[in-house]
């Protein structure tokens, strides 16, 4: 089922996967929902005020580099000059006319450029002089991110732009300040802008990096080497750059009776949306899906209908997409997806598997089982770890995940994949550990 929208407007589309056979009293209803946006170039006028909107230029942006300058960035002195040289490559980047500042982290935020609680507008001029006060930047200081983002809010949310956007480089843990006050930091900026987040090199903590990218609905990756930075940020940057819709959410309805188990996003990464829901009007509730350009994403959704008998249907879910207005309305974007439920007494219909379901459940247990089994490896439990790390290598050899099998390979010794028999490898490289664990959530597409 698919359905998209009128032309000159924003073209998404989406479609639903499903076996819709249920046993008798059966309940449980899966469905892998596909998104996807086309047309780039014609986005931003229907979505947003036709003032946030360039022609042929793209909506209009605001982008916050956010580079750490904690003392750890001179271990080794070449850290600090590749950050600088990266995120003056970011800088290159920028289209003409989009906002953009650069903060430095320490425990504290400060403005490098252009300073004043404002916003620089991308230009031949202001890209050179951002690129001179980089230069200026020494490190020195400690490392407490939820400032730096929350700096990072105060500069994006006076710009009257369509796309708001975070890049956030770190080397080191987030030591001065606690748990709770990064977590405080990211709810304050959930929903206000994305933000994509790196750790270069090997001394900081995986989890509160993926922890920023899941918060902001960005994404999370490790840049062992500092070499790599500068072609990583021009990436992130064009990736930002083709951002054409902001603030996507999935609405889902659902009918009396029936109950949401689970909404997650299962390609290209795993990020669980249910706890994301805000209420949207009688038994429909709004996910969010983030910044749009052209691309495709798919949703795992699970809901849970009231039992039947054989020869019944209903609709179980139906989805749309839609944007929130200024005035605080929501523009729908015209496409829909419905989800349904038939009892039947077919034991083959009712018990088979539909192959996207199937795939996604297996990618979202793939990525539970290596952080899992990462989990256990640190605290010594070897058997723990191995069946875990064997079960990832057999999800990963099984569902065609060759990166992923690629990276597990750095970490244990595959003696069979199809059975998932491991064995751990005595010495890891730390690089290869906290690759394997930033990118877990990663997933294949399922071949259509």
């Amino acid at each position: 089922m698919a359905n998209s929208t009128k032309s000159n407007v924003p073209q998404f589309s989406v479609d639903v996967y499903q076996n819709e056979y249920l046993p008798e009293e059966g309940r449980e209803v899966d469905a892998v929902v596909t998104v996807t946006a086309t047309g780039g170039g014609t986005v931003g006028s229907a979505v947003t005020a036709p003032h946030l909107y360039s022609p042929g230029q793209g909506p209009s942006a605001a982008v916050v580099l956010m580079v750490d300058c904690s003392g750890s960035m001179d271990y080794p002195p070449t850290k600090m000059r590749n950050a600088r040289d990266a995120t003056a490559a970011a800088i290159d980047a920028l289209r003409d006319g989009v906002r953009f500042a650069v903060v430095g982290g320490t425990h504290v935020a400060r403005e490098v450029f252009p300073g004043g609680g404002t916003l620089a507008v991308a230009d031949a001029g202001t890209r050179e002089q951002a690129k001179q006060a980089l230069r200026k930047l020494t490190a020195g200081g400690g490392t407490a991110i939820g400032t730096w983002l929350r700096l990072a809010d105060r500069l994006l949310a006076p710009a009257d732009v369509a796309i708001r956007h975070g890049i956030l480089l770190t080397d080191g843990r987030n030591e001065h300040e606690s748990p709770q006050d990064l977590r405080a930091a990211l709810d304050a900026c959930a929903g206000r802008f994305t933000c994509d987040a790196r750790g270069v090199g090997t001394d900081w903590e995986v989890k509160e990096v993926t922890a920023v990218a899941s918060a902001l609905l960005g994404s999370a990756d490790i840049v062992a080497d500092p070499a790599g930075l500068a072609a990583d940020f021009t990436r992130m940057m064009e990736t930002a750059m083709g951002k054409e819709v902001a603030d996507v959410s999935l609405r889902l309805w659902t009918p009396v009776g029936t109950t949401v188990r689970f909404v997650k996003q299962v390609a290209p990464t795993v990020e669980d949306l249910t706890r994301r829901r805000t209420e949207a009007g009688p038994r429909a509730g709004d996910y969010p899906l983030g910044s749009w350009g052209d691309e495709s994403r798919d949703y795992h959704l699970c809901v849970e209908v009231p039992p039947a008998g054989i020869g019944q249907e209903m609709l179980a879910a139906r989805l749309s997409l839609v944007v929130p207005q200024p005035d605080g309305s929501v523009q729908n974007l015209g496409a829909q997806g419905l989800v349904r439920a038939v009892w039947t007494d077919d034991l083959v219909a009712s018990t088979s598997i539909n192959p996207q379901v199937a795939h996604y459940t297996g990618q979202a247990e793939l990525s539970q089982v290596i952080q899992e089994g990462l989990d256990l490896r640190k605290v010594g439990d070897i058997d723990g770890a191995t069946a875990k790390l064997g079960r990832a290598v057999q999800l990963a050899s099984a569902s065609g995940n060759a990166d992923t099998a690629k990276l597990l390979a750095k970490v244990v010794d595959v003696v069979d994949a199809a059975t998932g028999t491991v064995r751990l490898k005595a010495k890891v490289e730390e690089a290869d550990e906290m690759t394997l664990e930033t990118r877990s959530t990663k997933t294949v597409r399922v071949k259509k």
